[in-house]
């Protein structure tokens, strides 16, 4: 199967650039993955489809404001974009300008409380950069660093909780679990009291979520690799969901990536966390998702190639078809699905 079949014409002015005011007036596109049929809705509708014994898997990772802007002692202006804690105050990194950030060069931040090293240059081109600081590093970021919003988004951000979901946690994510930013508390409250249970896993993304699919075959793409975690309380929560006859419903591909990849042969749940490579593509056989609620993917990326495995991909690309035609807003601020 080729990266191509996953194209889909789609026109720049649809990609959205700020978030709604209201999470939860997003449309949404309802799909039926058996005949393809699809509904247009809204996302505070989203109840309508949810039955008691449900259980809706939602990922509380956090996203560290994990974009840093500072300068070289001789006055240079660097971005420093951290992907992954390495322990001992080092962190993997993607440097720009990478030509002016080689080992053993410093950079400062704000006044001067947060600086850096360059310790070593790794071959993809990304840097371990050792930080030098007082106090505790997440309340150091939460003031001088900005949200690593994806490269499509071109505007500010003018409120940072706005790439955050309402029961984001786990701070550790270098990207938002996008399809969780349309809920609400009261929405949640709403789904609770129709007898609906609410599942946390976590899934700390990573920016390899936006690298583009290069290889021809989509079997020659290797995927990054994400660290993934499920508590007994969710484990036990699953089980019994399976036991009783309800569906599991997973709010982004994130949260389906999680519980595919911690599933045990026989369809039962463990508590546990791995870093999982897992990549699903047409022909990929579900264990642990009924359903699933997730936004409008780049044409050809990797999270259009799982949503088709899901739907089917003819199913898939012509309601994206249709979200274009009815002006459908796409990406990470934009409308939201529910596969079916």
């Amino acid at each position: 199967m080729k990266t191509s079949d996953f194209w889909y014409d789609l026109p720049e002015e649809l990609i959205a650039q700020t978030p709604l005011q209201k999470r939860d007036a997003s449309r949404l596109m309802v799909l039926d993955r058996e005949t393809g049929a699809v509904t247009h809705r809204h996302f505070y509708d989203i109840a309508d489809y949810l039955k008691p014994g449900d259980c809706l898997v939602m990922n509380d990772s956090r996203v560290l404001p994990a974009r840093l802007l500072g300068h070289r002692p001789t006055g240079g202006a660097v971005e420093v974009l951290l992907l992954r804690d390495l322990g001992n105050k080092r962190w993997e990194c993607l440097c720009k300008p990478g030509r002016k950030m080689q080992v053993g060069n410093e950079v400062i931040f704000g006044n001067g409380e947060l600086t850096a090293t360059v310790a070593e240059v790794q071959e993809d081109g990304n840097r371990v950069v050792e930080f030098h600081y007082e106090g505790i590093f997440l309340e150091v970021l939460e003031r001088l660093g900005k949200m690593p919003l994806p490269p499509y988004i071109k505007e500010e951000l003018q409120d940072q909780e706005r790439y955050q979901t309402v029961y984001s946690q786990e701070v550790g994510s270098a990207a938002a679990p996008t399809a969780g930013l349309h809920f609400t508390q009261e929405l949640l409250d709403k789904i609770r009291a129709k007898g609906v249970k609410t599942a946390f896993v976590t899934l700390h993304v990573g920016l390899g979520t936006f690298r583009p699919v290069k290889a021809e075959e989509i079997t020659d793409h290797h995927m990054h690799s994400e660290l993934c975690m499920m508590s007994q309380e969710t484990a036990d929560m699953l089980n019994e969901t399976r036991r009783s006859g309800g569906r599991i419903i997973c709010v982004g591909t994130t949260s389906c990536r999680t519980l595919e990849s911690l599933v045990n042969p026989d369809g039962t749940f463990a508590a546990g966390s791995k870093w999982t490579e897992i990549f699903i593509y047409p022909g990929y056989t579900f264990r642990a998702m009924d359903g699933l609620i997730t936004n409008f993917h780049l044409p050809e990326s990797t999270l259009v190639m799982l949503v088709s495995a899901f739907a089917g991909r003819e199913h898939v690309l012509d309601a994206y078809k249709e979200a274009v035609a009815q002006r459908y807003r796409f990406f990470s601020f934009g409308d939201a699905m529910c596969i079916l």
